[in-house]
């Protein structure tokens, strides 16, 4: 039975995917797959056999999962200066990949990484109180700002991107909505008071654990300026928009549904899965495919 695996791979910028079909050979008795860390092309993957030991894939209960030594993720995934924990092992599958955990944040014992009764994915799990782990995607929130016929654009002070320009976003705060943190994001950047008109834009990126909700939003009046994570705060004309100076592939497909309704004459929600391409690093970021692209 053909199986698609997603893994990451490692590359001198972080982890990428890579996504392949996997067909079983009829006359094998072994439920054990191997496959390269370099990037291959999927017509090679039935002549690796044995000679290729850095990922091993076993399938289980119609799921494939898979081990492997990596070290921590350098991507996307930390845009807005969240920390992330260094490992030098690490457990992926095909629904995403786990960070290996080494402590318990409840009571700081050791623990140990087993796939919990009931459960079907890796978790990290106290030896001592046995409290289970689990991580969750990150939601960014932000704001496309109209003001007369522009859109308002910060140049990023911080890694990663230093230098480049994005809309007003961050990671979204426990204690409030999806509208304020995006409200308060621009503030913060911006220095701009905001009014959200409507919600714009719900994007999903699977791989680094991120989703963005980007809602179109006016200025309450006409005054900005760069916060402490800025160094400009400019507004832009669509035509003069720097689509290969954007700070993130979520950016550029976000700015690039909005000139697309804006030539139909009327704004619209839209919702998207953004997948990089194999290979490539975070900062290509004209090289991913949106899938499962939904308008209303």
């Amino acid at each position: 039975m053909l199986k698609a695996i997603q893994i990451l791979g490692s590359s001198s910028s972080g982890f990428v995917s890579f996504s392949y079909r996997l067909k079983r050979k009829p006359q094998s008795n072994c439920d054990l797959y191997f496959l390269s860390r370099k990037p291959i092309k999927a017509s090679n993957l039935s002549s690796l056999g044995s000679k290729a030991p850095s990922f091993a894939f076993r399938f289980r209960k119609g799921r494939a999962s898979i081990a492997s030594q990596m070290s921590h993720i350098h991507s996307e995934s930390n845009p807005y200066g969240a920390s992330s924990s260094s490992s030098t092992s690490t457990s992926v599958q095909s629904t995403g990949s786990i960070r290996k955990i080494n402590f318990c944040q409840s009571c700081g014992g050791r623990t140990k990484h087993e796939i919990p009764d009931g459960e079907e994915k890796m978790r990290a799990i106290c030896t001592g109180c046995g409290k289970i782990t689990y991580e969750n995607p990150k939601m960014v929130v932000g704001c496309l700002i109209e003001y007369e016929n522009k859109i308002l654009l910060c140049k990023r002070k911080i890694q990663p991107s230093f230098g480049l320009w994005t809309l007003p976003a961050g990671y979204m705060e426990i204690g409030e909505s999806a509208a304020e943190g995006a409200i308060r994001e621009t503030w913060e950047e911006a220095n701009a008071e905001v009014e959200v008109l409507s919600p714009f834009a719900h994007l999903d990126i699977p791989l680094i654990g991120q989703t963005y909700i980007i809602f179109l939003a006016k200025l309450k009046r006409p005054h900005f300026s760069p916060g402490p994570e800025s160094s400009e705060c400019q507004l832009f004309a669509l035509n003069d928009i720097p689509f290969d100076s954007l700070a993130f592939s979520s950016m550029l497909v976000t700015l690039q549904l909005y000139i697309e309704d804006r030539k139909v004459g009327r704004p619209m929600f839209h919702y998207g899965i953004i997948n990089k391409r194999p290979g490539t690093s975070p900062s290509e970021i004209h090289a991913y495919t949106l899938d499962h692209h939904l308008k209303s």
